[in-house]
């Protein structure tokens, strides 16, 4: 449930607009494509991360299999994909409570949310799991309602609401309306949306059996992801036009106001609203606990992992990843046009890089493997046509401005580490 907090929000509910748009109905080619690349990333991760259930995750796994420069390129990389969509979704989050009570200024309710869930995840892992289940639980509801009602309207079988049949996947311009270029912007789009999964590695460590809660997270969360995704694209391109508007800005609340439902905008408001707050919530978590892994392997400044009394939470860790969210939200306000989207793009590639290094640490840890290298393949094709488009390329290429300012510390600090002996923390608190 922690995995799918982080992995299905606001990409789900809101973004997924941005993707059809591009693809039409061929959505679904796009989000099967990145479904099955993301098995193969979570399939793997999942394997050593049970053989090895490490707070760091697959950040230690691309330290053992390459060296220190890997583990530092990893984590410090996913910290940041994490960070930046906590202040993202806060912004959102807030965005949506202003158009219920527009009294109150934006920046108010951001500080709500962030001081809410800062102190959620300072008050032990216990706590901030039983807040992520409910979260969760409340969105595979949505979820859940939203597929059943989906299903009746195209069996026929809602008064007053015919059943639009094939219509909308045929006959609106085709099923591949912008062809295969349509299809892998789709892709682009799919992928980012399944970014967050693997938080459920990193939070099993923390579990009296990591081993068993790693395979059997791994396990569920794909299908309940593949059920949530691919049925979800599947009501929304039968029920409306993949070229409606109302699509774009919102494809659930574009399906609920054309069957009609009362109250449509209000309820999917509310579902999207707790979609960002869950995503918040694990996300804060997943930041901190990637840092202190980063701090254990003296990647970080030693003052970031302090323990808190009994309940031994990384109180510094979370303080920090959480004042980054903060600084963030302010730079949205005051820069809105400038900062902040390029914050946004800076970490666009991120989950691209992560996986490759996840699929590059399986092949060198546990030998050759079909899985591995298709997954290296998939993900090199996804990087090459983000490097084509010219819509993607800014994110790609600012991303690995960062990736290469990263492996520049990691050469400085082997340099360094030479020079004063083993067991020097170059980054002291």
């Amino acid at each position: 449930m922690i995995a799918l907090g982080g992995a299905i929000g606001a990409g789900l509910f809101v973004g997924s607009g941005v993707g059809i748009a591009a693809a039409g109905p061929g959505i679904l080619v796009s989000y099967v494509l990145a479904g099955v690349l993301t098995v193969l990333v979570m399939r793997m991760l999942g394997e050593m991360s049970a053989d090895r259930p490490v707070s760091g995750s697959f950040a230690e796994h691309a330290r053992t299999a390459f060296g220190p420069w890997a583990g530092l390129l990893a984590g410090w990389m996913y910290w940041a994909l994490l960070v930046v969509s906590v202040a993202a979704e806060a912004v959102a989050a807030a965005h949506v409570v202003g158009g219920w009570v527009p009294a109150v200024p934006g920046w108010a309710w951001v500080a709500v949310f962030m001081s809410v869930f800062t102190a959620s995840n300072l008050t032990g892992v216990r706590n901030f799991g039983e807040l992520e289940f409910w979260f969760a639980g409340l969105k595979i509801a949505a979820i859940a309602g939203f597929l059943l009602l989906g299903a009746v309207v195209l069996g026929g079988l809602m008064p007053g609401t015919p059943s639009p049949g094939a219509g909308h996947l045929l006959h609106d311009g085709g099923f591949l309306p912008h062809g295969w270029h349509g299809v892998a912007v789709g892709v682009v789009a799919a992928v980012f949306a399944f970014g967050g999964l693997e938080t459920v590695t990193i939070a099993a460590a923390e579990c009296e059996d990591p081993a068993r809660a790693v395979r059997a997270g791994v396990r569920a969360v794909m299908w309940r992801v593949a059920v949530c995704y691919l049925g979800s694209m599947a009501v929304v391109v039968a029920l409306v036009p993949w070229n409606d508007p109302a699509v774009a800005d919102g494809p659930y609340a574009a399906v609920m106001g054309r069957i009609g439902v009362p109250g449509a905008a209000d309820l999917m408001k509310a579902v999207v609203l707790v979609a960002l707050l869950s995503a918040m919530n694990a996300n804060i978590y997943g930041s901190s606990r990637m840092l202190y892994a980063l701090v254990g392997r003296g990647d970080a400044p030693r003052a970031l992992g302090r323990l808190g009394g009994r309940s031994g939470v990384p109180y510094a860790a979370v303080l920090a990843s959480a004042a980054f969210g903060f600084v963030s939200v302010v730079l949205s306000m005051v820069w809105p046009r400038t900062v902040f989207p390029f914050l946004l793009n800076s970490i666009g590639a991120a989950i691209l890089l992560v996986w490759a290094l996840i699929a590059a640490s399986h092949l060198r840890l546990r030998g050759p493997s079909a899985r591995a290298v298709a997954a290296l393949a998939g993900i090199g094709g996804v990087l090459l046509f983000m490097l084509g488009d010219a819509a993607s390329r800014t994110q790609l290429l600012t991303t690995g401005g960062w990736a290469v300012a990263l492996l520049v510390l990691a050469w400085v600090r082997r340099l360094r580490s030479a020079r004063t002996g083993p067991g020097t923390d170059p980054l002291p608190s």
